[in-house]
């Protein structure tokens, strides 16, 4: 049996171009040979879809699309994912489902159990009251599951003999986002449960960005010792064919497995790139201050969409150096985008102006440091309305945990790329970027960080020095520790304490923050869900 492998892009909520798109999918199959063809899970409607599924003309949209996917369905069979309300059950929210199509109908259908792991879970999705199911096609046996109910199947191999339905092999559709802790893990465990199965895996996740999560793709086929018999790069459209001979599949060897900062900085520009694309803009601003953040952004978003679509905008105070400017200017330079040259002194002056007789005789302090970054974003902002340019925030993870920044200032945009990559995580990047040559200036990756707000100002002045920081921001980010856990392991109790005091009092920022690409296992806003006014911590 040849089986077709479609890693594809979909948009969320446009069911007529997703189901275009599968068509597509399936005729190149079919010219290709192949006997089956397989899509990932939500592959019709897109996802994450929120309350979309709540829409029942939404649904029945999806419903229609199956038929018509269907009816292309003939001389080959495929599988696909859709939402489904079983309205003969008088079911009102929708199952996760996978089916089988062929010969122009709806040959099976499996329903997802594990809806936990779904975007919004039990709120939107019908959990079904069986596990995963064995189908039939071709006189062969397939154990198809969607997502998490993977872990499920050895249920499902286990009763399998005494309902006559032994399969003969595993297929998972997904869509599962990027998550760099997690990914080469999920690998291994799927090769766990084809040695433990004795049966050979064929796994199909979505590739493609949805605002902030990011779907890598990475689909793979393997055997059933677990070798790798095929896997599809990750973070592109592709489709790969696979014979099933014999109950198995042939090993071709291992694929380049990339480092965790590549993974990162592919992530990101796949994550800038869909953005743009599936929002239909086209050209993106940045404030480019010569520091290593906005560097860091200012590459990203070249790579992504084109120098040429890029707009760095330098707004010097008279407390930037000279080397910043000339950071800066360097950066422009070596990628080739476009820039503008804005001094704030003479507006920053005019708002000390206008409230020195409220101010009067109190010192300079963090009002009027706030006061300048806040004309900076009142500037990007005007070009932005001006000439149509989408605002990129280039605040990192560490300053978003501990509210280093200023609200409606440098926290200002439309979408947050290093939100969910630690200041730390930003060196790499910068040094991945430069694995070629400088594009970043070497002293932009160097020098010591620094708003530039007041005179010698360092964020060491502020906050703790970043690879502490990171290190207990990622104990209680990513691996659930408490304070009292922090302490227990080792960790300076004042820094703690202070660091968790810090992480709550600036929720209130990050509510009003722009969405943040997810890279990590928890990002703030998708992953971090902490009351604005909680004391505890």
């Amino acid at each position: 049996m040849k089986i077709a492998v479609a890693q594809l892009n979909y948009e969320v909520g446009n069911i007529q171009q997703n189901t275009a798109k599968i068509i597509e999918g399936i005729s190149k199959a079919k010219a290709e040979g192949a006997d089956l063809v397989v899509f990932s899970e939500m592959a019709v409607s897109g996802c994450p879809l929120g309350d979309l599924l709540l829409l029942n003309q939404f649904v029945e949209d999806c419903r229609q699309a199956i038929k018509e996917i269907a009816a292309a369905c003939e001389d080959i069979a495929c599988i696909v994912g859709a939402p489904f309300v079983d309205k003969s059950a008088g079911g009102k929210r929708p199952f996760n489902s996978a089916f089988l199509l062929k010969d122009g109908v709806v040959a099976s259908r499996v329903d997802k159990k594990n809806v936990s792991d779904c975007f919004g879970g039990s709120e939107y999705f019908e959990s079904a009251t069986v596990g995963p199911q064995v189908i039939e096609f071709r006189e062969q046996g397939i154990l198809l599951t969607i997502g998490e109910d993977l872990y499920d199947a050895d249920l499902a191999v286990a009763e399998a003999p005494s309902l006559g339905s032994s399969p003969a092999l595993m297929i998972n559709i997904a869509a599962r986002s990027f998550d760099h802790n997690t990914m080469q893990t999920r690998v291994e465990e799927m090769k766990g449960w084809c040695i433990t199965s004795g049966l050979p895996l064929i796994f199909v996740n979505q590739v493609g960005a949805q605002t902030e999560y990011i779907f890598p793709g990475g689909s793979l086929a393997l055997g059933k010792k677990g070798d790798n018999a095929m896997q599809l790069d990750r973070f592109i459209e592709d489709m790969a064919f696979i014979d099933l001979s014999g109950g198995d599949f042939s090993e071709t060897g291992t694929n380049h497995q990339p480092s965790k900062i590549e993974l990162i900085h592919d992530a990101l520009v796949l994550g800038i790139k869909d953005y743009f694309n599936k929002s239909g803009f086209k050209k993106a601003i940045l404030g480019l201050s010569g520091g290593i953040d906005s560097a860091v952004v200012c590459a990203l978003a070249a790579k992504a969409l084109g120098a040429g679509n890029v707009m760095a905008v330098l707004m010097p105070s008279q407390y930037s150096t000279d080397h910043s400017v000339n950071d800066a200017m360097g950066l422009v330079r070596n990628l080739g985008c476009l820039h503008e040259t804005i001094a704030i002194k003479e507006v920053a002056d005019a708002y000390e102006h206008m409230l020195s007789g409220v101010f009067k005789g109190l010192p300079f302090d963090v009002t009027e440091e706030n006061v300048q970054a806040r004309c900076r974003a009142t500037l990007l902002m005007a070009m932005s309305n001006k000439f149509g340019y989408i605002l990129l925030n280039t605040s990192n993870k560490s300053e978003c945990a501990v509210g280093y920044g200023t609200l409606y200032g440098d926290m200002a945009g439309a979408l947050a790329v290093l939100g969910d990559v630690y200041k730390t995580e930003v060196y790499e990047l910068a040094r991945f970027t430069n694995r070629d040559g400088e594009i970043i200036p070497v002293n932009s990756i160097v020098k010591p960080p620094s708003a530039e707000l007041r005179p010698g100002q360092k964020d060491s002045d502020s906050l703790p020095e970043y690879d502490i920081l990171d290190k207990v921001l990622f104990e209680v980010m990513e691996n659930f520790r408490d304070p009292s856990e922090l302490k227990s392991q080792g960790f300076d109790e004042e820094l703690v304490d202070k660091i968790m005091a810090m992480l709550r009092r600036a929720e209130f920022k990050r509510y009003q923050s722009p969405p943040i690409l997810k890279v990590s296992s928890r990002a703030f806003g998708t992953g971090w869900h902490m009351p604005v006014v909680s004391k505890y911590l």
